[in-house]
């Protein structure tokens, strides 16, 4: 990638970025997302927050929790709240007509379908890049649990996930939980819900980057402003 269609997904994101936090309210309880697009919206919330906005957010990673600290916005837990108004969070793929996603190519998944599933709303910002017809293409991070993780990747090779174990300077990737990942390259997919049901079922699975279903709002950036899709 150039440096000028860096700088201009740059943009298009921060401009997704800033129409989700537009969707925030006082007194709110938000999930904050981790990953590069995250990190967008925690800025532009942190502005909101400087100027008086009255928010708790609840963070779905460490990384996420640290920069929130240093950006000055409150946080709380799901011991002083069991549900959330809205989770802004990035994705790795959406599906443009299902609004299907794919995420966990930052290693959060887990967390950020755990906060996702507790919110009434999940808003999700991206770029136009990370719209595509049909799930698939980017690989499916899949959580695992590492004890006995080579019987978990050799179950997973045999629903044909074609699964990589993610790798760290020379050690398997961990999660906040202290799990591996296995990103699992299965091609498009036709029946999404079909290969969540599969993973789901494989003893050592902990949880999968398929989230479906769960995009109440997608804001996309793009070259000439910010598109709006809705289910």
């Amino acid at each position: 990638m150039t440096e000028h269609a860096a700088t201009s997904r740059d943009a298009m994101k921060r401009a997704a970025a800033l129409a989700a936090v537009a969707e925030v309210e006082d007194d709110m309880v938000i999930g904050l997302g981790s990953g590069s697009t995250a990190e967008l919206v925690l800025e532009a919330l942190a502005a909101r927050v400087a100027a008086g906005l009255r928010v708790a957010g609840l963070p779905t990673s460490e990384r996420t929790a640290a920069l929130s600290r240093r950006l000055g916005i409150p946080l709380t837990s799901f011991a002083e709240h069991r549900s959330l108004d809205l989770t802004i969070d990035g994705a790795d793929a959406v599906e443009d007509v299902t609004l299907n996603l794919v995420k966990g190519l930052g290693g959060a998944l887990l967390r950020e379908k755990i906060v996702a599933a507790a919110s009434r709303r999940m808003v999700v910002v991206v770029d136009e890049t990370k719209l595509v017809p049909r799930l698939g293409a980017t690989p499916v991070p899949v959580e695992i649990v590492a004890f006995g993780h080579e019987v978990t990747l050799a179950a997973l090779a045999a629903l044909d996930a074609a699964p990589t174990l993610r790798m760290a300077e020379g050690a398997p990737f961990r999660t906040d939980g202290g799990n591996y990942i296995a990103d699992c390259a299965f091609g498009e997919l036709s029946d999404p819900a079909a290969a969540e049901r599969r993973l789901a079922s494989l003893v050592g699975v902990v949880e999968t980057g398929l989230f479906l279903g769960m995009a109440s709002l997608v804001l996309v950036g793009t070259a000439t402003g910010v598109r709006s899709l809705a289910p």
